[in-house]
């Protein structure tokens, strides 16, 4: 892995971002860190042009994005357009969204959905991925919803984007999950695990917790990723300061 494939999910700093001057200030900070790239997600209302000329006056690339899960599904052709209006190549789809998986017939229609959805903005230009939490490994019959929405979707019009927490968390493994999804690895969130003096799981800081991130990243180059996305959904003080020591890490132990 190399550190310029490093980025920043942008909202690990949602709470740093209610105005435009907000997010100037907030990619120069996470660019001041050392991080080459971000994963759009969680700004406030703006033209996605200004979007894109505040990242490129920066110096980020916006290597995805995160997008409204509804619009992905109904209007994916919008998504692509507002995707390349900032200069991104790829967006995921960050949940169901609000979508109906109570049965295998459920799961199978939202596999279908994606599978559209992501014809649809790959025939313009933009790559879709999908973005897990724990939910997704509940069982239908013999398989998890995860394996079922990979399964049943074209590779070509589907990527993966592993959360390693969440995988971890519904019960997966996230070096597996890194191997099974080889040649469709979208991008890879990296979101450390930990168990609290509560004995309870929360996130933490890259190399705070107990995730084999030797083992993951290896797995993750094996199979072709891209981009390692770094996101941490709490933090206990400034998540500037939890963004630096995750980058740190990163840098210091596992990039070549």
């Amino acid at each position: 892995m190399k550190i310029n494939h490093v980025a920043a999910q942008l909202y690990t700093v949602r709470s740093h971002m209610k105005s435009v001057e907000d997010v100037a200030e907030t990619l120069r900070k996470v660019k001041a860190i050392g991080y080459q790239a971000v994963e759009v997600c969680s700004l406030p209302p703006m033209p996605d042009e200004d979007v894109g000329k505040m990242l490129s006056d920066t110096g980020l690339v916006p290597c995805s994005s995160h997008e409204s899960t509804q619009t992905i599904l109904n209007e994916p052709a919008k998504i692509a357009e507002r995707v390349k209006k900032f200069g991104g190549k790829a967006t995921a789809c960050p949940s169901p969204g609000g979508t109906k998986l109570d049965s295998l017939e459920d799961v199978l229609h939202f596999a279908k959905l994606l599978n559209q959805a992501g014809r649809i903005m790959r025939e313009n230009g933009v790559a879709l991925a999908y973005h897990n939490h724990h939910g997704e490994f509940r069982c239908f019959g013999r398989r998890t919803l995860l394996e079922i929405l990979y399964e049943e979707t074209d590779p070509a019009n589907l990527k993966g984007q592993p959360d390693t927490y969440w995988v971890q968390y519904g019960g997966g493994d996230p070096v597996e999950w890194c191997e099974r999804l080889k040649g469709r690895m979208g991008s890879l969130h990296m979101k450390d695990y930990m168990i609290t003096e509560k004995y309870e799981p929360t996130y933490c800081e890259i190399g705070r917790g107990n995730l084999n991130w030797k083992k993951i990243i290896a797995a993750a180059e094996a199979s072709g990723c891209p981009w390692f996305i770094v996101e941490q959904d709490r933090c206990d003080g400034d998540p500037f300061d939890s963004l630096k020591m995750s980058f740190e890490y990163i840098r210091d132990n596992l990039c070549a």
